[in-house]
């Protein structure tokens, strides 16, 4: 077994995209591997922005023999009627390499159709590889991959070298006019020139040698050794930030970490505007002291030798001053009128063309939260209306404009400054949250109610244009809303029914009471999809969450509660005989129109047995007596022995369904027990 050494050179790549990049490419490659029958070692990831690599400890020198047997076409198109092969026959045999007199017939689950099994020996791994590499390099489905130049080929960015190295030989294969080298590239600017791996154990030495730290776990390590270092001489700490790591482990080939400063002024900014000035538009790590307090420091991590950390700080410090004097102009500017009239501004900005504008969106949150709080009982519904009319203003101040990441934040800054309620300025901050999945909730009623309004006034409004997210595309975010949505209401233990609420949202845009109805269906169930994701991840089984979402009730306080009275009552010993007895009530109306019972026709015992358990067993059920379902097995079991459902008399069974239909309701209080599979 010898290593094998992959390595595509790029222009820069985003850093966002290496990683995953990476991955696709390590994916296809072990998958072809294995599926080639060739055996391999332990694979390593390395990459910089302008090289993506795999490194393979150990690969076997040729592919293991296998027998592989290959299917062809059905036995009806391979022979005629007389027996004798067709050329569909044939050319199977021939692609095979084998007489068609050793073409076999196979019973498959689609009928009889020709096969072959054949002894394949096989082949050198370089030359598996030569094949194979072009191919798969040319098919990965990478993000942002898009053709360049008069290239054929799509990928990131454009390449311009390819290593193939198995042991010391070079794989032989070409790319777009790129033939494989032995030949890779050092630092842009401190290496320029060309550098030859003889092998594959020697590339990372050989980078290393010439500025690049191919090693992404290495380039990190000297990052964050670089911050603690600058920690310890200015005994400032710097903001933990391991999103902003990643990227700028990413960003360079040579990492040197360069402590640079600002004017104290703008310390006397809002704490997250220079904060993000630094972090989003720099990509600088931001400082403060141990009471919190931002510092005047920062951290840059150059692409280049410590010798150069002076010009680098002066560079870094003229950049910054630079973005930090806008934001401090667009600051003053912004405060030179309170919050409410920027309000009057959104109705210059288009929320969407077939939905009006931002000012016509807020007119309908505020709206929604109306009705949320009333829904909550919330009597002090004066500070959330204000948050609501007030949510999206700081969307056209210039502050926003240009850092577009601290809305919500600057709209509370704002509010604050105009003297608006503390309530009402955390909430226009928090109606945001959450987020993403984990992310921090709104701390408060106010900020709650707001949150949930925005969220499914997107929603509704976005199904109501039919913007629907479709596979994996979801460009307004309403999938990731639509859970913030649930975490809401999970989290803060709110019982509200997502159909009135998703109803309510449509008011102001779908006039049609019919309309509405079908699109809130539409919506309950893009709801319970995300549910289901989400309760599967609690450790609930699938076919218990199908048989409580199959309900009506779309309350996620109920959802959780009936879910988890359905999880114990299926621990029970007795519960499969329970199940059975459901299961004879649901087959036998599956087809049936809703009925009206007539007591006074139950006349056979055990009807009326049936009836009377119906009704006390729906009295009683509740989370302290859900076990008394398990009364019902006995009197259902009797029913079906002792009554002839299907009775000649239309009346009596039309009634007698009509029985069933409310049995059938109550064990519905709990959820759909057609659904639940049998163990």
């Amino acid at each position: 077994m010898k290593p094998f050494l992959l390595e595509i050179g790029t222009e820069e790549i985003p850093a966002r995209f290496i990683r995953k990049g990476l991955a696709i490419l390590q994916e296809a490659l072990s998958g072809y591997l294995t599926d080639s029958a060739i055996q391999y070692g332990p694979i390593h990831q390395y990459a910089t922005p302008r090289r993506l690599t795999l490194l393979i400890e150990d690969v076997a020198e040729k592919q293991e023999d296998r027998t592989v047997t290959s299917v062809g076409p059905p036995k009806n198109i391979a022979y005629d009627k007389n027996g004798e092969p067709t050329k569909a026959a044939t050319g199977f045999a021939k692609s095979l390499n084998i007489d068609v007199s050793n073409l076999q017939i196979t019973e498959t689950e689609k009928g009889e159709y020709i096969s072959a099994t054949v002894e394949e020996k096989g082949l050198p791994s370089p030359d598996c590889l030569a094949d194979a590499l072009p191919k798969i390099i040319t098919s990965l489905q990478l993000p942002k991959s898009m053709r360049w130049g008069d290239s054929s080929i799509r990928f990131f960015r454009p390449i311009h070298w390819i290593i193939a190295l198995y042991g010391d030989r070079v794989v032989p294969f070409e790319i777009d006019g790129i033939k494989t080298a032995n030949i890779s590239y050092g630092h842009r600017f401190l290496s320029p020139s060309a550098i030859k791996i003889s092998k594959p154990e020697d590339y990372l030495s050989e980078l290393a040698r010439n500025h690049v730290i191919a090693d992404m776990k290495e380039r990190q390590a000297l990052i964050e050794k670089g911050i603690q270092q600058c920690q310890t001489e200015k005994g400032c700490v710097v903001h933990e930030d391991r999103e902003l790591i990643e990227t700028v482990t990413n960003l360079v080939e040579y990492p040197t970490v360069v402590l640079g400063s600002f004017e104290d002024k703008y310390l006397a900014l809002p704490k997250e505007l220079p904060i993000t000035v630094m972090r989003s538009h720099q990509k600088y790590f931001s400082t403060e002291n141990n009471e919190g307090n931002l510092l005047p420091y920062f951290l840059v991590v150059s692409n280049t030798k410590p010798e150069n950390n002076e010009t680098v700080r002066i560079g870094a410090e003229r950049v910054l001053r630079a973005r930090l004097e806008d934001a401090q102009f667009y600051y003053t500017d912004d405060k030179k009128l309170p919050l409410i009239e920027y309000v009057e501004k959104l109705k210059d900005v288009t929320f969407q063309e077939k939905l009006g504008t931002l000012y016509d969106k807020t007119e309908r949150v505020a709206s929604l939260s109306s009705f949320i709080a009333s829904r909550f009982n919330v009597t002090a519904s004066d500070n959330i209306i204000r948050a609501s009319k007030l949510a999206k203003a700081d969307l056209v101040t210039g502050v926003v404009s240009e850092f577009p990441e601290l809305q919500g934040y600057m709209g509370m800054i704002y509010a604050l400054h105009a003297g608006e309620d503390n309530a009402v300025a955390v909430a226009i901050q928090e109606h945001y949250l959450p987020r993403f999945p984990g992310d921090s909730l709104p701390s408060d009623t106010t900020g709650t109610i707001i949150s949930l309004a925005d969220k499914m006034d997107n929603i509704a409004s976005f199904f109501y244009v039919d913007l629907i997210p479709t596979g994996s595309e979801d460009p307004y975010a309403l999938r990731r809303q639509a859970t913030g949505i649930i975490q809401i209401l999970k989290s803060g233990g709110y019982s509200l029914s997502l159909d009135l609420l998703a109803h309510s949202a449509l008011q102001p845009l779908e006039s049609s009471e019919e309309k509405r109805r079908n699109l809130t269906r539409d919506i309950i169930q893009f709801f319970h999809q995300r549910l289901e994701g989400i309760l599967l991840a609690e450790g609930y089984r699938h076919d218990l969450i199908s048989a409580v979402l199959s309900s009506d009730q779309t309350d996620i306080q109920d959802v959780d509660r009936r879910l988890k009275l359905l999880a114990a009552l299926k621990e029970s010993p007795t519960f499969p005989n329970l199940l059975i007895a459901a299961k004879r009530v649901y087959n036998i109306l599956s087809k049936t129109e809703p009925l009206e019972l007539q007591e006074s026709m139950l006349t056979e015992h055990a009807e009326r047995a049936l009836f009377e358990s119906a009704r006390s067993i729906k009295e009683n059920l509740s989370i302290s007596a859900c076990q008394s379902l398990f009364e019902f097995e006995a009197p259902v079991n009797t029913f079906f022995d002792k009554v002839l459902v299907m009775d000649k008399d239309p009346l009596i069974r039309d009634n007698r369904l009509a029985l069933l239909q409310s049995v059938k309701k109550v064990f519905n209080l709990l959820g759909d027990f057609s659904k639940i599979v049998e163990d």
